[in-house]
């Protein structure tokens, strides 16, 4: 079972009672169905499983008379501030950019299910959310409130006003889109391949209100620690795949860079890949296999362009290696896959 930061619950429960803040029973009742207590402080350390947070948006979203902004009222009603050191990390980064590259990196803190990516694609920047499991509803509303809590403190933190420039969710939304849409400032598109927000180069590079290099890096190397605590009941496998992938056009990285950037040794990073059944080389094939397949499927990239980004040196050792995890050479995928 998945776990979720505490956080989250306490968002959802003030969103829930905040047309009566003075139901203490209903708020006592929400709180405990989740295993939480009800007087305790916020903490964003502590955590709940994630099916338990999964009934608890269902419910609330159940009994919502507008179920549907549910979401957009969570996911906006975050802060930096109330993220901890994540928040801080995030807000003193020098640009968005380097904000969503901790996402990326430190998102382990707050859940185990999800997993941020930052990604370029025909001259397009994405921030990708991944989550693991059964698309129910409780997951969807979860995916919706992280892509807005997103939009929120990119909004809080960037000197530049913040629009993304397209909002994608796989799922689809029931009814009138016309409030995520006013939230967002822009086009937001159901049933896609991806939940994501597309951001133009011009909001990446736009300087932090509050960018320090210095203070970022102390925060980075609290959040190095706070990930060490969890690594023992927590499985990375989905970050290192996407790390590796977006290492991989500068060449395929080692086990033991990828074992730093995980603030471990090369030797625990083996034991833990060798508890699942896995070896780092298998890692390192998924993610080229993976990232393969997108750039075959969705660009317009050449086949030795993609060998490049994919960390070969040659086209023809590329094609090698596709045929034998695909069955097919690049070629015949990309036509078989395209109508």
């Amino acid at each position: 079972m998945g776990q979720i930061t505490s956080l989250f619950v306490h968002k959802v429960v003030n969103v829930a009672t905040a047309a009566n803040p003075e139901d203490t029973t209903r708020r006592h009742d929400l709180f405990t169905s989740v295993g939480i207590d009800p007087e305790a402080p916020v903490d964003p350390k502590i955590r709940v499983l994630d099916s338990d947070y999964y009934n608890l948006c269902e419910r609330v979203a159940r009994e919502d008379d507008d179920g549907v902004t549910l979401p957009l009222r969570v996911g906006s009603s975050m802060r930096c501030d109330d993220y901890g050191a994540f928040g801080l990390a995030w807000k003193t980064a020098i640009d968005l950019r380097r904000s969503y590259e901790r996402a990326v990196r430190y998102g382990l803190v707050l859940t185990s299910v999800s997993a941020y990516e930052v990604r370029n694609e025909d001259d397009k920047h994405f921030i990708l959310l991944h989550r693991e499991g059964e698309r129910r509803l409780g997951m969807r509303l979860s995916n919706e409130q992280s892509i807005v809590a997103v939009t929120q403190i990119s909004r809080e933190v960037s000197q530049q006003d913040f629009n993304p420039e397209v909002v994608y969710f796989k799922h689809n939304i029931p009814g009138d889109l016309s409030s995520h849409e006013e939230f967002f400032g822009c086009p937001v598109i159901c049933n896609a391949d991806r939940d994501a927000i597309q951001v133009s180069s011009k909001s990446l590079a736009a300087p932090n209100k509050l960018a320090d290099s210095a203070i970022s890096q102390f925060f980075d190397a609290h959040l190095d620690q706070e990930i060490t605590e969890f690594a023992s009941d927590i499985d990375m496998t989905l970050r290192m795949r996407t790390d590796i992938a977006q290492s991989l056009s500068d060449g395929v990285p080692t086990l033991t860079e990828i074992a730093n950037r995980f603030s471990m040794s090369a030797r625990t990073l083996q034991r833990r890949l060798a508890d699942q059944g896995l070896t780092f080389q298998m890692l390192v094939d998924e993610s080229r296999r993976d990232l393969a397949k997108r750039l075959l499927t969705r660009t317009d990239y050449t086949l030795s362009e993609i060998a490049f980004l994919t960390g070969f040196s040659e086209q023809s050792a590329f094609n090698r290696a596709f045929k034998r995890w695909a069955g097919s050479s690049p070629r015949s995928f990309r036509l078989q896959a395209r109508p």
